[in-house]
């Protein structure tokens, strides 16, 4: 079989990485791919993630069995509906499916009208009236632009003050364009967050193994956020009671709604939760696979990822076995130095073979034949162990193979995970 994967960052290496384990599968091409990827597939550097045209035309020339579009952009622009109308099998929603991450609003109306528990908000278009509804809230609140945002358009303003700067910053000033020409501002939870992906065929749901990202520059969760410094899986707050609760008061009723819109949810459904004093609430959805939480997930998968990913194309997941290791993993994301603002790239990047086999490449070139530097995330390295202290032990470990000018990583990464199991 020949694959097409689109996307260019971890969370794409790491699908690439688990879908070669089939031994079905000869070839593995990458739009537009990285320079990591460059020893696990075929990577087209000159075919963008939105060039949809460009990629069915691709896909149709190289006799593409199936195709998997990873990152948000491309499936809100249809590329699953151009792919499919060209013959072309493939994992991820159509367009009218992703609107339930590409519009924040459209996500909440669709939790209240189904009544799937999320914080309280309101909508607005109008930046007068979003500013004179602030002034009668209490902070902290949370102002979200609308649209795709590369995951930067939420603001946790820490005063009302601040709230209305991030207004303004997104309704006035348009620093995230026209995603942010409508906001939704929503009330502050607190709890633990918990990130669960899910495949879904559009009727029956299959929660992948829980996890939980570091968002945070800094160690001890301090600076600005970031993509995501680090991951580990499984989540020690996700408890077999709250899953058994998210199933019922969440997932199947998300699946159901989205189905009753006349949007049935195919591919993979990401649930961003708070385990609240009142229970699990929805933070947000995400319509294709987190990153780097796919960096942790998938290497617990004992199941073959193409079958299981079919099985949601063809709408036969029910009779799919779905396994996963009973073990922990544990990513740790090495970064430029200065990531997530100003930071230097075209550093040459020396990797040890062993580091190679469980490092999944994000912020890198080839260049003249050398792996360089080339974003703030440059890649993650990832181990799975019995136990998740031993999966953190081994993944710091493997770090040390890696090296480059400037390279940057947490050191802490796990560590609030260890210290909610000690609370148990």
């Amino acid at each position: 079989m020949n694959l097409l994967v689109i996307g260019s960052g971890g969370r794409e290496h790491a699908i690439i990485k688990k879908l070669k384990e089939n031994p079905a599968v000869e070839t593995i091409y990458a739009l537009p791919g990285n320079g990591g990827m460059a020893s696990d597939a075929i990577c087209v550097p000159e075919i963008g993630a939105k060039d949809i045209e460009k990629q069915v035309a691709f896909a149709t020339s190289h006799g593409i069995d199936y195709a998997v579009v990873a990152p948000d952009d491309p499936l809100a622009l249809g590329a699953v509906d151009a792919l499919t109308a060209a013959g072309i099998p493939c994992f991820g929603p159509n367009k009218a499916a992703a609107i339930i991450e590409a519009s924040k609003a459209f996500s909440k109306d669709l939790m209240k009208k189904y009544h799937i528990p999320t914080a309280a908000y309101e909508t607005f278009t109008d930046m007068a009236a979003a500013l004179a509804y602030l002034e009668g809230q209490s902070a902290p609140i949370v102002v979200k632009a609308d649209g795709l945002a590369l995951g930067k358009g939420v603001i946790i303003a820490q005063t009302i003050d601040e709230a209305k700067e991030a207004v303004k910053s997104m309704m006035e000033d348009k620093v995230f364009g026209e995603s942010g020409s409508k906001v939704v501002i929503e009330e502050f939870l607190t709890g633990p967050e918990v990130s669960v992906l899910s495949f879904t065929d559009g009727e029956t749901v299959v929660p992948m193994v829980s996890s939980m990202d570091h968002k945070r520059i800094g160690n001890g969760d301090t600076g600005p956020n970031t993509g995501g410094m680090g991951t580990i899986a499984p989540n020690p707050y996700y408890t077999e009671a709250i899953a058994k609760e998210c199933m019922e008061t969440i997932f199947l009723p998300t699946i159901a709604a989205m189905k009753a819109e006349g949007r049935p949810f195919k591919g993979c459904l990401y649930f961003g939760l708070m385990l609240t004093p009142k229970g699990p609430k929805v933070i947000e959805y995400n319509c294709r696979f987190g990153d780097p939480e796919t960096q942790v997930v998938l290497p617990l998968l004992k199941s073959d990822l193409l079958t299981v990913m079919q099985a949601t194309t063809k709408g036969t997941l029910k009779d799919t076995p779905v396994e996963f290791d009973t073990g922990s993993a544990c990513c740790v994301v090495v970064a430029s130095q200065g990531y997530p603002t100003k930071y230097a790239t075209g550093f040459p990047i020396t990797m040890t073979e062993e580091t190679a086999q469980h490092t999944y490449v994000a912020g890198a070139k080839l260049q003249n034949g050398v792996l360089v530097t080339s974003g703030g995330r440059v890649l993650g390295v990832t181990a799975t162990a019995p136990t998740l202290p031993q999966a953190i032990e081994e993944a710091y470990r493997l770090t040390q193979g890696v090296s480059f000018e400037g390279a940057y990583c947490r050191k802490d990464i796990g560590q609030r995970a260890l210290q909610a199991g000690k609370e148990k």
